[in-house]
């Protein structure tokens, strides 16, 4: 578990190197002196949200599911790719940004669940704590656990969505065939753009 004040470094080094990235192009290169937690490989998610008309939308959300790279370098990469190359929006602008609160999520590995029959799936799937990552062959759907909450899924329902985010039919899951993970997820967001950072979910 990391504490709030690691959580608050990640995120202000999120929005650090998006930052950087709008002024100069380039990428942000994470600071050497860093407490071990922050050096360890995790999956981590960053979520970009902006305003409109009094709610706070979508603007971006690309992650590194499996823990392969050092968490403050997987946080740099994937703010980045929140904010430039998530596919169902344009590029993050300068003028968008100070408008944006940045949320990221630090990922627990994901487990694999065994069952016998796919039926069983949903009793396995506790609302509010874990994520999903549905898998495929080649094609892979993941969402964060507070998608579930934010929309008010039900363990069903949260199968369907994550088998649609993989490009599947939503009732895939209930033929076998695929494979279904849970995780766990800490997420710290901002309360404003460039406000105060709140943990908003543990990993339990």
């Amino acid at each position: 578990m990391l504490t709030l004040e690691q959580g608050r470094f990640l995120v202000r080094l999120a929005r650090q190197a998006i930052a950087t990235a709008l002024e100069t192009g380039q990428v942000l290169s994470p600071p050497a002196d860093l407490p071990d937690p922050l050096r360890e490989q995790r999956g981590v998610f960053v979520t970009l949200r902006q305003k409109v008309a009094g709610e706070k939308m979508l603007r971006g959300c690309i992650g590194i599911a499996l823990p392969i790279k050092p968490l403050v370098e997987a946080t740099i990469e994937a703010a980045l790719n929140a904010a430039f190359r998530d596919p169902r929006f344009p590029p993050l602008t300068r003028d968008e940004f100070p408008h944006v609160t940045v949320e990221v999520s630090v990922l627990t590995p994901p487990q694999l669940l065994q069952v016998s029959d796919p039926r069983e799936y949903p009793a396995h799937i506790r609302i509010g704590r874990d994520g999903l990552l549905v898998e495929a062959d080649w094609q892979r759907g993941l969402l964060l656990p507070q998608v579930a909450v934010e929309h008010g899924f039900d363990a069903v329902t949260f199968l369907e969505q994550t088998c649609l985010k993989a490009g599947l039919p939503k009732d895939a899951w209930r033929k076998g065939g695929i494979k279904v993970f849970t995780f766990q997820a800490q997420v710290f967001e901002e309360t404003e753009p460039e406000g105060e950072v709140v943990e908003m979910m543990g990993e339990g």
